[in-house]
């Protein structure tokens, strides 16, 4: 994934429904405020921060430490570790629904924003220790290179 250079408000000017892009522009002061990172596109993705990961395959790139889409449908809120290391907050934030490392919200005003933080943060925790803004994940890869969560 690459940055972009847009800006993340010319990116928001063109999100439709308005209700996305209203939820977006609520998305990026928790965002910075959970990374301590600026928001920048990466596609059509809003990254903070980033990190270097590196497969076992040897493919590696870069990528966004946290993120955030606002679709059509819904905002994607892409979590590193994957939607199972929030299990036990996912049953707490309100109405939602996920994928592998996404979580779908279509309404902002209906789930627990503090809940949302916790999960944001936990899963930038996951890349570790190393400093802002770059972080390597190589050391933290599964069977066939899949990312795991540092523990």
């Amino acid at each position: 994934m690459e940055k972009t250079g847009q800006s993340v408000e010319e990116h928001l000017a063109g999100v439709s429904p308005r209700k996305r892009r209203t939820d977006a522009e609520r998305l990026l002061p928790l965002f910075t405020r959970v990374t301590g990172q600026p928001a920048e596109m990466w596609g059509t993705v809003i990254g903070f921060g980033q990190y270097h990961y590196r497969y076992a395959s040897g493919h590696e790139g870069d990528a966004p430490a946290a993120g955030f889409a606002p679709r059509r449908a819904a905002t994607t809120i892409y979590l590193y570790d994957g939607v199972d290391a929030h299990r036990e907050r996912l049953e707490r934030l309100g109405p939602h629904t996920t994928g592998v490392g996404c979580l779908y919200v279509k309404d902002l005003d209906a789930v627990d924003l503090a809940v949302l933080e916790e999960i944001v943060a936990a899963s930038c925790a996951a890349l570790g220790d190393a400093p802002w803004p770059v972080r390597d994940h190589a050391r933290r890869t599964g069977p066939g290179g899949t990312p795991t969560a540092a523990r």
